[in-house]
């Protein structure tokens, strides 16, 4: 655990610093010492062998899936064998030893960066995919020229995969869907778009926050989600915003929070929340039954947005949530506790909490309504109103 929580803080700090992102992914690549020194070296603890490390790069930070090209040269696509063991020599002088505290030491053997083809029997040098071999000594380590080839503004790849990720992140889907499957017989819906953000991302120095910052503040985004009769029907052209389920974690802490409690997570501090475990080794029904991902591959396909009967039941009679809702110290006991405000005040921010907004008239009569059928009991009625919130596709959804 030590690793993973290691390289969860790594990555989060990170992010809060907002390092470019180039600079995080050449740390990554070329990560070499121990994990307690230098925490991006669990990459290495985890994908261990030459084929997953060819792959996971291309697919992570390329958003290119390479993985046939090992065994033969598809006739609708560009990768060759090649190709393909071109790219793996870069990892090629990547070795593993027992260092002084008994953990794996990655480091850079002195060998020529070169990888044999084994249909050829032909040893190919480090090559970036569409490029020339790169010019190495042995004594260079060639996974420094990886992340170098990489982030050069001429790269095709890196700043567009990045940029698609994100745009799949803020819209539900990619310019380019899938989003780690960039390839020519799977063109972006709006290549000018994404040439556009990907240029200026590389423009900005590689900075996250910005790419966020332009994202959010575009009319794109801001569209409504309620169709019209002349959008009604797209489904990729982002002519409006396409509603979606808020993902697993995050919808575990939105229930919490409108239900005033806190999941426990062992092997964590209290109060640590479902979007902040370093891994995804905690075991939870909700979040495996909302879509949360193993992790065991680089496929952004392991986690799913689709909805399913058992979601619904979950939030309806679960044992899980109606112990949220009765919690003692729940929002729907303080609420009914609370003498210092009145009920319509106690709506108010029961929607602000739920929903970022007022309710309008009507859901304000109704509410109160219920909460007069239950004078004599008021959690009772407040624990109704949370379970009925939380059930609404507007809580569930982004939109």
């Amino acid at each position: 655990k030590l690793a993973t929580y290691s390289f969860h803080d790594w990555i989060r700090h990170g992010f809060i610093g907002n390092k470019p992102y180039d600079q995080f992914v050449r740390e990554i690549v070329t990560a070499s010492g121990e994990i307690g020194v230098n925490p991006p070296v669990a990459w290495y603890r985890e994908v261990k062998d030459l084929s997953a490390q060819v792959e996971d790069t291309a697919q992570l930070f390329l958003g290119l899936r390479i993985q046939c090209a090992r065994c033969h040269h598809h006739p609708f696509e560009t990768w060759s064998q090649q190709d393909y063991y071109g790219f793996a020599a870069f990892y090629s002088q990547v070795g593993q030893k027992k260092g002084a505290a008994g953990k794996n030491r990655v480091f850079a053997r002195r060998v020529v960066a070169q990888t044999p083809n084994p249909k050829t029997g032909q040893q190919v040098l480090a090559t970036g995919l569409g490029s020339p071999a790169a010019e190495l000594r042995p004594e260079d380590d060639a996974r420094h020229a990886l992340a170098d080839w990489m982030s050069a503004p001429e790269n095709p790849f890196f700043a567009k995969a990045l940029v698609n990720r994100y745009w799949k992140h803020f819209f539900s889907r990619g310019l380019v869907d899938p989003e780690d499957d960039m390839r020519v017989t799977n063109p972006a819906s709006n290549p000018a778009l994404l040439d556009a953000l990907a240029g200026d991302f590389q423009q900005s120095g590689f900075d996250l926050k910005h790419l966020i910052r332009q994202i959010c503040t575009s009319s794109t985004y801001q569209l409504s989600a309620l169709p019209n009769e002349w959008n009604e029907d797209d489904k990729q052209n982002f002519s409006r915003y396409y509603p979606k389920r808020l993902n697993a974690e995050v919808l575990l802490d939105a229930v919490n929070q409108l239900t005033g409690t806190q999941t426990a997570f062992g092997g964590v501090p209290a109060g640590t929340r479902a979007v902040a475990l370093p891994d995804n080794g905690f075991g939870s029904y909700f979040l495996t039954v909302f879509g949360r991902p193993e992790s065991s591959s680089a496929c952004e396909c392991e986690r799913t947005g689709d909805a399913n009967l058992a979601q619904s039941l979950h939030l309806l009679n679960s044992g899980e949530i109606q112990g949220k809702l009765t919690a003692g110290q729940g929002r729907a006991s303080q609420l009914a506790t609370n003498q210092d405000v009145d009920h319509v005040e106690k709506i108010r921010q029961l929607y602000l909490v739920a929903f970022s907004r007022y309710p309008d008239q009507e859901e304000m009569n109704i509410a109160l309504q219920h909460i007069d059928r239950f004078k004599e009991d008021p959690k009772r009625a407040y624990e109704d109103i949370c379970w009925a919130l939380l059930n609404t596709k507007e809580f569930m959804f982004n939109h």
